[in-house]
């Protein structure tokens, strides 16, 4: 990528995003929020690309932000809000908006946006040596870059408080309370992935996700509007064909 803090490379259908600050475990800065959105939208748009994998360089996942790269004389004067609108607020939005799977794979310390990044990815895998923390509140900030809406529907409202409260999990923790898919590598759920169909895990997703907003009715409708459009997909047609043939 243009900066160098992030490392891309394609393989087998799938697009490996790699935080690439290994010197401060991978902690994110402009830099890096340039290169993941590129990144982003350069696998999103790839139609060669089924599956998108991210994580981090040499034992860590991320540090979250990079507070050292801002000014000490700045550091009054730094508005956060603006800071965020420009940067997480957009890299989010660009993750989300994917219709492939993103898996996130942690494998070392995840804290803070880090932890974040993870959220907003659709699966979370961890190494067995993983850390993760939502430490905001340790340095007196509020949970940012989408974790106030990934992380309560992801393991409920209640656990959601707890996490923000600061306290590191380790891997087998995040498992039991659902905050992660599974321990190691994602490499055979990766390969399983690559044969869903994009057309209806884009509209799937999107049904989803824009459920906890809306009423039984308007899900049913959206349901009903995603299944014409999957419907008619190409996917859809050759497992039919696919399936009559065995017949």
């Amino acid at each position: 990528m243009k900066n160098g803090t992030v490392l891309y490379e394609c393989h087998d259908q799938v697009a490996t995003i790699t935080l690439n600050r290994p010197e401060v475990k991978n902690a994110i800065n402009t830099e890096m929020h340039e290169d993941l959105q590129q990144a982003f939208t350069k696998a999103g748009n790839d139609e060669k690309i089924k599956v998108i994998i991210l994580q981090g360089k040499d034992g860590a996942f991320s540090s979250g932000a990079d507070l050292k790269s801002i000014p000490l004389e700045q550091l009054a004067s730094f508005d956060h809000g603006d800071y965020l609108a420009h940067t997480y607020n957009q890299l989010i939005e660009i993750i989300a908006n994917i219709n492939k799977p993103i898996v996130a794979y942690m494998n070392g310390i995840a804290v803070g946006a880090g932890l974040s990044l993870a959220l907003a990815c659709d699966f979370r895998y961890a190494s067995s040596d993983a850390k993760m923390a939502i430490s905001f509140l340790n340095i007196g900030l509020v949970p940012d870059a989408g974790a106030s809406y990934f992380l309560p529907r992801i393991v409920g409202i209640q656990k959601a408080l707890e996490l923000c409260l600061g306290e590191a999990v380790t891997a087998e923790e995040a498992l039991r309370f659902g905050l992660i898919n599974n321990i190691g590598a994602p490499t055979d759920f990766v390969n399983k992935l690559k044969q869903v169909p994009l057309t209806a895990f884009g509209l799937m997703k999107k049904n989803m996700y824009s459920s906890f907003d809306q009423s039984l009715t308007e899900v049913l409708r959206m349901e009903v509007e995603a299944q014409r459009k999957a419907g008619k997909s190409k996917e859809h047609l050759q497992a039919i064909q696919a399936f009559v043939g065995k017949g």
